[in-house]
């Protein structure tokens, strides 16, 4: 029977799980929606039992009469979100919290920020795993003798059978790692409070990592590849070598720049990450996200009516020859890359007696493509960019697209419609010995639409620098 993939793609909105023949074509796909919740301001919570519910459930329904065997399967998953459980009886002893979770950030002031991010060359802010870690050890969470302490993917494969464990590219998302180095860093975790002995050991992203079973599966899955979810959507653009980049639009936007093999610099505020490790063997990638692009876009639906879904804001959006000065600074969930303002609010300005919600819908569309021009412009201290290579839901959105060209000055390039999950199979794929190396994973992911620049230099330097002092005056409200 012919060979077949599947990617899991356990997002922050919803699972999705996708069966690819060899030359990665989806054959079939199933999704699950998720709920999160809002205990307090700043809380984001997920529970983890209707996530590994969800993924059983989609791949359940995958797998019937597949029209062949699965010989690889990758697992992509929310990067910072974390949770714990005990070992032994495999209960949750704590929800999951979520990457957008603010509840830590009073606990990393009592840290020396210079230190931290000189060790793990990230940033103190509360969208890093180990603030986390440290507010469930801080407060009351259960110590069993088998306690656990992992970020989705080693629930995940710790409940379907493939082992307490995950990968180099989650490690460098966790503020508990230092790049270059195989596993936990000691010094972080003592500073952050973390028993390191509570964390899934560190493994490679690709190779054989274990087997994922269910007894609602008719068949075992090999587990070859697991990531990060932007780091799969960076191989699913096709991004596999040296100097190319990806956005890709979700519930917020995350640019990663793909730097080859040497542990990079941290510049213009953006986050130094593992790619994916294979054979031992690392690549590195330059990170930088917005953190509320999708999400900004259904609380204006939600909250203000302005349309019935984020897709018939653009249809609005596409009706307003400009927005009439309305900006809107996409920062509900507080301000990311260069910038780095966890305390951030979202901010709406320019209103006038005649604004329209077309002009209001247009202004939310820029201020995500000048947000991403942002990252791209920080990206640009370390590598050059020649195109940006894009993927999400949003990108269906021909307006967002044109505004992006524009506010970057290089051609934007639509890929695959999901390029995360086609990453983790692509990345299966080379975990399960279909394809030779990851460079070989550019020829399966063409490019289906190119949006080149409308706008000259000098109207993207002015416009650029009218939205750097808009950010900057509400960052200081």
């Amino acid at each position: 029977m012919a060979p077949l993939l599947i990617g899991i793609d356990e997002g922050t909105t919803a699972v999705k799980a996708v069966l690819y023949d060899a030359g990665l074509k989806p054959l079939r796909e199933a999704r699950r929606r998720k709920r999160s919740a809002h205990p307090h301001p700043g809380w984001v919570e997920q529970d983890p039992v209707e996530i590994l519910d969800s993924v059983v459930d989609a791949v359940a329904e995958l797998l019937a009469d597949a029209p062949g065997d699965v010989v690889g399967c990758g697992l992509d998953h929310q990067g910072e979100s974390v949770l714990a459980w005990d070992g032994d009886t495999g209960e949750p002893l704590s929800p999951v919290i979520v990457w957008q979770d603010k509840r830590q950030a009073d606990l990393l002031t009592e840290l020396d920020e210079a230190a931290i991010r000189e060790r793990s060359g990230l940033p103190l802010d509360p969208y890093f795993s180990a603030g986390k870690y440290m507010w469930l050890l801080r407060n009351g969470l259960p110590r069993p003798p088998s306690l656990r302490l992992g970020n989705v993917d080693a629930w995940l494969t710790d409940r379907l059978g493939a082992g307490f464990a995950t990968d180099a590219s989650t490690a460098s998302r966790t503020q508990l790692h230092r790049l270059g180095d195989a596993g936990w860093d000691p010094w972080l975790c003592e500073r952050f409070g973390v028993p390191a002995d509570a964390l899934p050991p560190v493994r490679d992203s690709v190779g054989e990592l274990g087997t994922l079973r269910h007894e609602r599966w008719p068949a075992e899955l090999p587990l070859t590849a697991r990531v990060v979810d932007q780091q799969a959507a960076l191989a699913g653009a096709g991004c596999v070598s040296a100097g190319l980049v990806k956005a890709t639009y979700g519930t917020g936007v995350f640019v990663l720049a793909h730097v080859g093999d040497d542990v990079p610099v941290p510049a213009g505020g953006l986050l130094p990450t593992v790619a994916w490790r294979i054979a031992g063997h690392t690549e590195y990638a330059l990170d930088g996200g917005v953190f509320a692009a999708g999400e900004m876009l259904e609380w204006i639906c939600r909250e203000l009516g302005l349309a019935d879904e984020p897709a018939a804001l653009g249809e609005l959006a596409r009706g307003a020859g400009s927005a009439d000065g309305v900006r809107i600074l996409p920062g509900i969930t507080g301000v990311g890359a260069p910038w780095w303002r966890p305390d951030a609010r979202g901010t709406i300005a320019g209103l006038t007696a005649g604004t329209k919600r077309a002009q209001v819908a247009r202004a939310a569309l820029e201020g995500i493509a000048w947000r991403v021009a942002d990252v791209v412009a920080a990206v640009r201290e370390s590598v050059g960019v020649e195109t940006l290579r894009v993927d999400g839901g949003l990108t269906n959105e021909p307006a967002l697209l044109q505004l992006q060209a524009d506010a970057i000055g290089v051609p934007v390039e639509r890929g695959l419609a999901d390029a995360t999950a086609a990453g983790a199979a692509a990345l299966a794929a080379v975990g399960a010995g279909l394809l030779g190396s990851v460079a070989d994973i550019a020829g399966l992911v063409p490019t289906t639409d190119r949006v080149e620049p409308q706008r000259d230099a000098r109207w993207r330097e002015r416009e650029h620098e009218a939205w750097r002092r808009f950010v900057q005056l509400a960052l200081d409200l």
